[in-house]
């Protein structure tokens, strides 16, 4: 989420899925969203030259930036080093241990994730929500629609699944095109994820659930009798109200849930 500077003009890379976001009642929104506070500890990926970051780090205790791209680095420490509170990491965030920055506080994350990593960086976010308060992020419009399906829809998949059973997922607004520089050729939007309590969650449930999800959605055209077949019989479905000539995508993610903890005890 990023403005360019009257003072430096930093052109776009297609390899870092750079968008700059310049569009301002845009950016009013999105931190209207986050409502950042005095004791917030704030994680935001690819800040770029800074737009939103600009709106962010005067009003939070801490802010630590993943920029991956070199040539922003010196924009970005000219812009915020004068906050004390500003942290700088040139890394990439599909590489970042998120519990290195972790100092105590919950995390908060937020970021304009490139279109080409957002989907890996959202799942990779998953594996730390017991330190993380709540996520914004600004995503292809396509991924928020994914992460907020509803069952009998072509959406629901994988990643909504996953994503509903850890959090709680709210579309905030829709973005145009032209509120950014390079204008993408697709509609984006702004979704906040909202990790449910973490004392709730059973990890070894989340593991049967996304082994059983992956595997019941290898081939989405197909029933779940064939997707599912050597691994889940007909009568197990059945006893979960489950129809075994159904499709993955017909069932909810109470059923899922219900299915991959049940199949255990048979």
């Amino acid at each position: 989420m990023n403005q360019s500077s009257g003072l430096y003009k930093h052109k776009a890379r297609k390899r870092f899925g750079q968008n700059f976001l310049h569009d301002t009642h845009v950016i009013t929104s999105i931190v209207s969203a986050i409502a950042p506070a005095q004791d917030d500890h704030i994680v935001e990926i690819g800040p770029g030259q800074g737009a939103l970051t600009a709106e962010l780090v005067p009003y939070c205790q801490r802010l630590d930036a993943i920029e991956l791209d070199r040539d922003l680095l010196t924009l970005l420490l000219a812009s915020f080093s004068i906050h004390k509170g500003f942290h700088l990491h040139n890394q990439d965030a599909l590489k970042t241990d998120y519990r290195e920055l972790h100092q105590g506080r919950p995390l908060r994350v937020v970021g304009n994730l490139p279109y080409n990593i957002s989907t890996p960086l959202i799942l990779k976010l998953f594996e730390y929500t017991d330190i993380i308060a709540d996520m914004h992020f600004m995503l292809q419009s396509e991924v928020v629609d994914r992460l907020t399906a509803q069952p009998h829809s072509k959406a629901w998949g994988r990643l909504g699944i996953a994503a509903q059973y850890l959090c709680r997922v709210e579309r905030i607004i829709d973005v145009p095109p032209e509120a950014f520089d390079p204008a993408p050729k697709v509609q984006s939007a702004v979704v906040k994820l909202t990790p449910k309590d973490s004392s709730k969650i059973d990890l070894e449930q989340l593991g049967r659930l996304q082994a059983l999800v992956k595997q019941a959605f290898a081939q989405r055209r197909k029933t779940l009798r064939n997707n599912l077949k050597g691994v889940v019989s007909d009568a197990q479905l059945e006893h979960f109200g489950i129809d075994p000539a159904a499709r993955a995508e017909t069932i909810s993610l109470e059923q899922w849930v219900a299915l991959s903890d049940g199949i255990e005890q048979f």
